[in-house]
């Protein structure tokens, strides 16, 4: 940076897939983001971010992976070959490979692999959405990749109705924490739970397979069985309805489906659960203790449960002990889940699902891979827009993925920011500005604020905002309706009601910059279920009987179904500090073999040591490992950070190869990523 170049700082927004959604302070030269910090602009955020976004994000933006030119490719599929090329030809490959395929086999062979990449309302589904929807591609059911079941086993209780704000848990006398290693990727509820402790004195349970940070610090850890949470709340209720713990009156006001939920509930004894479980008899009747004896309880429930196949069933179990405890209705007491559902979102207006032809089918996100490798679907799919996702790294069964993305007969088109394992098998590639480069606005899965963001720097070298990069697809394929030459500022409009009271007459393209918007109860209130929120179910009560679910998936009520070890070891495969899903996993801190968390037991049965190189495998794939021999996880169960890219292992795999893509959730038909069985060795030297 030269002496004449002036440093100034600029609001910003995280827009990666977090809950939390940080606001940000980024200092810039006016060219180069510099560094990045957290602002106090969100008061739930509070200028406290995680380690991975302050020291990745600058070479995330300049590193020598940024994509900064359109791309063709010249080598074979995954070789990294590729040649410079201007906009317009790659636009114009673009149009010439993918309109033989609609005259051939129709538009619905087209196929948008994306999830969730930035964040942003514009950048994570706009512009991009109308033009695959006026095109007729197949729809995609991304939900079943990660989040999805966790929020059709909320809604089905709750309907689409806003939960707990994450800071409400500062007035509990309780926090459970089930499947949320809170540290690691939901960083600012461990603020809430401090406060808690500080003002009320509050206890903490943590329900987890792994010992982590949090769950260090709790007052009590049940350290369960990858995949039983379901077995252990059902016996908690059926015990609590025994020793006549449960809110009749609450009940009778806001519950629907007890007779149903029960009779499945008695069919499991503590006994019974501490078997499956793996806990002991005192372990649970100290939960019982801890919880009888609190006044208020707020509950969280992670992503952790939702990645086994009865995922939805503790998830929906675990919810089920509020209501029939009564624990709603008051500050502090509730869960801690879809204060999203707040937002005055207007997704309608924002992606036009009314451009979408009749009879389009919808395709579930994980059998994708499957269906580009063997044809299964008539019409078959012959051209995929892969973007906001490096597939190749998150998928389960990552060997079959790899395998279908090397079909020459399928024509790929990659956008991203910087050249990843997936963009490799691109056959163009358009290069995405990375969020400090365009506006965007911003809510969140996670907390309650509206935020707004715009440029710190502008684009580097071609790169461009995926909005305008859809734009300019639209008008190749000669879409020229208004709604494809919307600005960016007229996007955000559409992405939320400019007449909801709480914007105080604000259009949302004008919010400002330095605040976070509140979404409080419509009538101002905090956000607290069954007193200023109402559940948005059709008997307007909480559900404990879904009929949709069991139209659908024959589950009514939660039940537990055991998946069998076809190896001796399980493997789950959480968050990373390093890493934000595959995001990040290209940077220094990322690079190099990935740690395998064993315990002495398991390792000493097999001559491994601290440190040695190892190798886990399964009949879907092989990945070498460094060993970190640990009482955090449990015998019989081992721990590897999922996000990882395929330079990681001398095998060119991640452990998202040994994780099966064809065994399903209980409901949504989700991926099964902890139901992962192995065996591991130590390599010979």
């Amino acid at each position: 940076m030269s002496s004449q170049e002036t440093v100034t700082t600029k609001p910003s927004i995280c827009p990666l897939d977090c809950p939390d959604t940080c606001s940000l302070s980024v200092e810039t030269d006016g060219h180069r983001v510099l560094k990045v910090r957290g602002s106090e602009a969100n008061p739930y955020t509070a200028g406290v971010i995680c380690k991975k976004v302050s020291s990745s994000y600058p070479d995330f933006v300049h590193g020598e992976r940024r994509l900064t030119t359109p791309l063709r490719r010249t080598g074979p599929r995954g070789s990294g070959e590729y040649c410079p090329v201007s906009w317009e030809e790659a636009l114009d490959l673009v149009y010439e490979r993918v309109v033989p395929v609609i005259g051939t086999d129709g538009p619905q062979a087209v196929v948008p692999l994306n999830y969730a990449g930035p964040h942003g309302q514009i950048a994570g589904g706009s512009m991009d959405r109308r033009f695959f929807h006026k095109l007729g591609a197949s729809l995609v059911d991304r939900g079943p990749l990660c989040g999805g079941v966790r929020g059709a086993a909320y809604t089905s209780v709750f309907g689409a109705a806003p939960g707990m704000p994450p800071e409400q848990a500062r007035h509990a006398d309780l926090i459970v924490v089930v499947g949320n290693n809170v540290t690691v990727s939901n960083l600012h509820f461990a603020r809430a739970i401090k406060a808690a402790r500080q003002e009320n004195g509050a206890l903490s349970i943590v329900i987890d397979p792994k010992r982590t940070k949090i769950a260090a610090q709790a007052d009590l850890f049940l350290q369960i069985k990858p995949g039983t949470d379901v077995v252990l709340f059902l016996a908690l209720t059926a015990e609590l309805e025994r020793r006549g713990a449960f809110d009749q009156a609450f009940i009778d006001q806001w519950v629907e489906g007890v007779d149903a939920y029960m009779e499945e509930a008695r069919k499991i004894s503590l006994a019974e659960a501490c078997d499956v479980c793996g806990l002991s008899m005192a372990e649970v009747e100290r939960f019982i203790e801890l919880y009888t004896a609190a006044g208020r309880v707020a509950l969280s429930v992670g992503n952790g449960p939702e990645r086994g196949h009865s995922g939805g069933s503790s998830i929906r179990s675990a919810m089920a002990l509020q209501a029939l405890t009564g624990q709603f209705g008051r500050l502090g007491a509730g869960v801690f889940a879809k204060p999203g559902f707040a937002f005055p979102a207007t997704p309608a207006k924002l992606q036009r699902p009314d451009l979408v032809p009749e009879g389009t089918r919808t395709l579930n996100i994980v059998d994708i891979p499957r269906h580009l490798l063997t044809d299964d679907i008539d019409p078959p799919i012959r051209a995929v827009f892969l973007y906001n996702h490096n597939a190749v790294c998150t998928h389960p069964d990552q060997n079959r993925l790899r395998t279908a993305l090397s079909r020459e007969e399928i024509f790929i088109v990659g956008c991203d920011v910087e050249m990843n394992d997936s963009m490799a098998f691109a056959d163009v590639i358009l290069p995405a500005a990375t969020h400090f480069e365009y506006d965007d606005i911003y809510s969140a899965y996670g907390q309650a604020y509206l935020q707004r963001a715009e440029a710190v720097i502008p684009p580097v070298g071609q790169a461009l905002p995926n909005s305008e990069i859809f734009r300019r697809l639209a008008a190749r394929f000669g879409f020229d309706d208004p709604m494809f030459k919307a600005s960016d500022a007229e996007l955000m409009d559409d992405a939320f009601d400019p007449a909801d009271p709480r914007l105080a007459g604000q259009r949302p393209s004008q919010l400002p910059l330095d605040g976070a918007l509140a979404m409080t109860s419509n009538g101002g209130d905090e956000l607290i279920m069954c007193e200023s929120v109402v559940p948005a179910t059709a008997s307007g009560k909480i559900e404990l009987f879904s009929q949709d679910l069991e139209t659908q998936f024959g589950y009514g009520v939660p039940r537990y179904e055991a998946v069998p070890a076809t190896y001796p070891l399980a493997l789950i495969s959480p968050s990373s500090s390093k890493r934000t899903n595959a995001t990040f996993g290209g940077q220094a801190e990322s690079r190099g073999p990935e740690r395998l968390e064993i315990h002495e037991l398991d390792a000493a049965a097999r001559g491994i040591e601290q440190g040695d190189r190892v190798t886990i495998w399964n009949d879907l794939g092989k990945v070498t490992l460094i060993a970190e021999i640990s009482d955090d996880v449990q015998p019989g169960v081992l721990y590897s950070a999922k996000g990882t890219w395929l330079s990681t292992s001398e095998t060119g795999q991640t452990v998202n190869a040994l994780i099966s893509a064809d065994l399903k959730t209980d409901i949504m038909d989700g991926a099964c990523y902890n139901d992962t069985y192995v065996e591991v060795a130590a390599c010979s030297a």
